[in-house]
């Protein structure tokens, strides 16, 4: 479970994800509310009207297949009386709702799904409901950027122990890492593989980029298209080791696969990219 926090209004919100699904904090909405009432109040009133638990309801049947719905049209029956009320506890126990819970403790509070979170929202005010969907996709826009950026450092990662075994397995099978500066042979290799997919090698790429290379290396600054290759490259360069093939012989090898799976994850991306401008036209 991971927790962020967004600001809307000069109210911060938290926001959760559980299993894939993003819920918002909708107690932390009400502090955007003047006057006496509790979050709580203001969460239980909202509940009792029929139009959210319809919605509630709905929303719960689409997407929740242990939704008691017998539960929910007893609900749905008294709302809108004076005598009725109901918790977001009572709900979530009697329906096994999912799309909204309590919790308690560190960043405790009413969660609700986004769906009905934005519902939410509208209650307490529909300007407050604009800013909290900007706010929100600003947020998701920075997720998938450090997800893309993550799957850019695994990618980097990706075979690389199959890569550093075959070389000390076949090229240093007597190699004590420790000793000698024989590790220099893996900088070595490593290098191979620079030189074939960017047409340097990191120690001219830092020579080159000395201030980005005291926080980075060549490989940060690759496409995603250039990382799944250079991943391929290490599975391949790691059999041709194990085959005896020479450096010369590999980089010859190494160099026309690169060309090859570049040449068609690009032109792919191109394509992909002509379809999206068509289509937004």
């Amino acid at each position: 479970m991971k927790n962020n926090v967004i600001e809307v209004q000069n109210v911060k919100i938290n926001v959760t994800n559980i299993n894939e699904k993003d819920y918002i904090c909708i107690s932390d909405f009400t502090k955007f509310k003047n006057g006496k009432s509790t979050s709580d109040d203001i969460i239980r009133n909202w509940l009792r009207n029929r139009i959210t638990l319809e919605f509630l309801g709905t929303w719960e049947s689409i997407y929740n297949p242990e939704f008691n719905s017998v539960e929910f049209d007893g609900f749905k029956s008294q709302s809108g009386l004076h005598t009725f009320t109901l918790s977001v506890t009572e709900w979530c126990t009697k329906t096994n709702a999912i799309g909204i819970y309590s919790k308690r403790g560190k960043y405790g509070g009413t969660y609700a799904h986004k769906d009905i979170a934005f519902e939410f929202a509208s209650a307490i005010s529909p300007v407050f409901k604009l800013y909290l969907i900007k706010e929100f996709e600003r947020l998701k826009t920075l997720e998938n950027k450090n997800r893309e950026w993550d799957i850019k450092r695994i990618l980097t990662k990706n075979n690389y122990l199959i890569h550093t075994d075959a070389i000390k397995n076949y090229i240093l099978p007597d190699c004590d890492y420790y000793k000698n500066k024989e590790w220099l042979k893996y900088a070595e290799e490593a290098d191979i593989l620079n030189v074939v997919l960017f047409h340097t090698t990191a120690k001219k790429w830092r020579e080159l980029n000395p201030k980005l290379a005291k926080t980075s290396n060549i490989r940060d600054y690759a496409s995603i298209n250039e990382l799944t290759v250079l991943s391929n490259l290490e599975s391949h360069n790691a059999e041709l080791i194990k085959e005896g093939k020479s450096k010369e012989e590999r980089f010859e090898i190494l160099s026309e696969i690169a060309k090859y799976q570049l040449d068609i994850l690009n032109n792919a991306e191109k394509i992909k990219l002509l379809r999206e401008k068509k289509e937004d036209k």
